[in-house]
C-alpha cells in the first residue's frame, strides 16, 4: 500500500497523509474530504500534473487544486537568484473570494506609504491572515480592487465598462493609493453630464405646478419664467428664488389673484409683473426687482421687501401690515400704498 502527503495548492503547511488505492478519482475524493475542498487535479512538487494514479510513488508529496493553476509553495519564501532581500517574490491575494496573483514589489514600490505596502513590505509584520490555499485574505470588493492592482502594475488608470468609479475611488482611499485618488476624482468629474441651465418653458412650469400636490414643495429656483401666465394659480410655499419673469419683448408676467403664501422669490427679476390681489403673506421678496409692478390690493402682510426696487410700483389698496421695507433702492411714496 502506498501512502502520500497531500497539501493544498501553494501551501507547504497542514498536510494530510492518505493511502493511495483505486483510481485517480478515488484519490481526489479522499483529498476533497481530508482538505475540505472540491479537488479536481493533483500536481507533484515540480508542478507536474498527475493524470494517472500509477505515476504516484510511495511517500510522494502532492499538491491538490480546485481548478486553478499550480502555485509553487516555495515561491513566497525564496527570493530570486542575485536579489536577496528584494520584494520581487510572488504571492496570491484572496480579495472578497477572488484570487489575484502578483509580486510583492508591485504592492510595495509604487506607493510605499500605502496600506498595501505596509501590509506586504516585511513578511509577517502585519500578521496577514491566509486562507486554506495560503492566499492572503483581504475583505474588500474584488471588482473595485482590480483597477487598483493594475494601476500599481503599470501606472495607468483603466476601468472596465460597468465598474462604478466611485467604488474604485473609495477603495483607493481605503488602501491609501494617493496618486490614484487624484486621477479618479478627475475621471469622475469628467464623466458627469453637463449641468442643464436651459430655461424652462411656461408650458413645462404649468405642468410641474399642476402635478405637484398642494402639501408638497415645488422648487423652480433660477427658472426662466418670461411672461408666464399663472392667474389664480396656487403656488403656496414654492421656491421661486432668483427666477426671471421679465420678457424682453415686453410681455409681462401675470400672477393676478395667485396664492403665493410663504413663497420664496428672493432676488427675482419681476419688472412690470401683475400681482394684483395676489396673496403673498409671509413671502420672501428680498432684493427683488419690482419696478412698475402691479401690487394693487395685494396681501403683503409680513413680507420681507428689503432691498427691493419698487419704483413706479402700484401698491394702492395693498396690505403691508408687518411688511419690511429696509434698504430700499428707491424711495416708497405714500401715494403708492394708500388703501
Amino acid at each position: 500500500m502506498r501512502r502520500v502527503t497531500l497539501f493544498l495548492n501553494g501551501s507547504p503547511k497542514n498536510g494530510k497523509v492518505v493511502a493511495v488505492y483505486g483510481t485517480l478519482s478515488d484519490l481526489l475524493s479522499v483529498a476533497s474530504s481530508k482538505l475540505g475542498i472540491k479537488a479536481t487535479s493533483v500536481y507533484n512538487g515540480k508542478g507536474g500534473l498527475i493524470d494517472d494514479i500509477a505515476l504516484i510513488r510511495d511517500d510522494d508529496v502532492l499538491f491538490v487544486c480546485e481548478g486553478e493553476p499550480f502555485i509553487d509553495p516555495q515561491a513566497d519564501s525564496k527570493p530570486p537568484a542575485g536579489s536577496s532581500g528584494s520584494h520581487t517574490d510572488w504571492l496570491t491575494l484572496n480579495v472578497g473570494g477572488r484570487y489575484f496573483t502578483t509580486t510583492r514589489s508591485t504592492l510595495v514600490n509604487k506607493e510605499p506609504d500605502s496600506m498595501l505596502a505596509h501590509m506586504f513590505k516585511d513578511k509577517g509584520v502585519w500578521g496577514n491572515k491566509q486562507d486554506h490555499r495560503g492566499a492572503f485574505l483581504i475583505d474588500r470588493s474584488p471588482e473595485y480592487f482590480e483597477p487598483i492592482l493594475n494601476y500599481l502594475r503599470h501606472g495607468q488608470l483603466i476601468v472596465n465598462d460597468g465598474i462604478n468609479l466611485l467604488g474604485v475611488l473609495e477603495e483607493a482611499r481605503f488602501f491609501g493609493i494617493d496618486s490614484l485618488i487624484e486621477h479618479l476624482e478627475v475621471a469622475i468629474k469628467n464623466s458627469q453630464p453637463p449641468e442643464d441651465h436651459s430655461p424652462i418653458s411656461r408650458k413645462e412650469f404649468v405642468r410641474f405646478l399642476l402635478a405637484t400636490p398642494t402639501k408638497s414643495e415645488l422648487r423652480c429656483q433660477y427658472a426662466n419664467l418670461q411672461g408666464v401666465k399663472m392667474v389664480c394659480s396656487n403656488a403656496e410655499g414654492a421656491s421661486l428664488k432668483l427666477c426671471n419673469f421679465e420678457d424682453p419683448s415686453g410681455l409681462k408676467a401675470n400672477l393676478e389673484g395667485a396664492n403665493l403664501k410663504g413663497v420664496d422669490m428672493e432676488g427675482s427679476q419681476m419688472t412690470g409683473i401683475n400681482l394684483r390681489v395676489a396673496t403673498l403673506k409671509n413671502a420672501k421678496l428680498k432684493n427683488c426687482n419690482l419696478r412698475g409692478a402691479t401690487l394693487a390690493g395685494t396681501d403683503l402682510e409680513n413680507c420681507d421687501l428689503s432691498g427691493c426696487d419698487l419704483q413706479e410700483a402700484n401698491l394702492r389698496g395693498s396690505n403691508v401690515k408687518g411688511a419690511i421695507f429696509e434698504e430700499m433702492l428707491t424711495p416708497l411714496h405714500m401715494s403708492q400704498s394708500v388703501r
